[in-house]
């Protein structure tokens, strides 16, 4: 069961839009997380510096939020392997679709990229078909 938080969800959202839109008005860089992730690794890309400013506020964001407000309840449902596993399987398919969701489903859709809407279909498609086949088959 999950509970949907209409507000805290159009927020979340409308924040990741402006951070996009922030990127891409003064770097002039799409908010694709795996790119923005593959230049702030070894060998580090020459803006490496914002790249990590922005994947810093990614992670401690949601972190500082749960600790003044108490309103995430963070629980992960599976073993460390399956994790792993999952991210390994993420990484071959953000290989094969040059991008990530955040790349191809917020910026390459807001700029009307058709390889990016099919690449968004195609993520949305496996997501479903996955959770059902988890809960519902095996």
């Amino acid at each position: 069961m999950t509970e949907f938080t209409p507000f805290l969800s159009l927020a979340g959202g409308a924040l990741i839009g402006l951070a996009a839109t922030l990127l891409m008005a003064f770097h002039g860089r799409i908010a694709g997380m795996t790119g923005i992730l593959a230049g702030a690794l070894p060998p580090f890309a020459a803006d490496w510096g914002w790249r990590v400013a922005f994947l810093a506020g990614a992670i401690l964001s949601p972190l500082v939020y749960q600790s003044l407000t108490h309103a995430i309840a963070i629980s992960v449902p599976l073993t460390p392997t399956a994790l792993i596993i999952g991210g390994l399987i993420v990484g071959v398919g953000v290989t094969l679709g040059s991008g990530c969701t955040s790349g191809h489903g917020v910026c390459g859709i807001a700029r009307l990229s058709p390889r990016s809407a099919i690449a968004t279909l195609t993520f949305m498609a496996t997501a479903i078909i996955t959770v059902f086949v988890i809960r519902h088959v095996i």
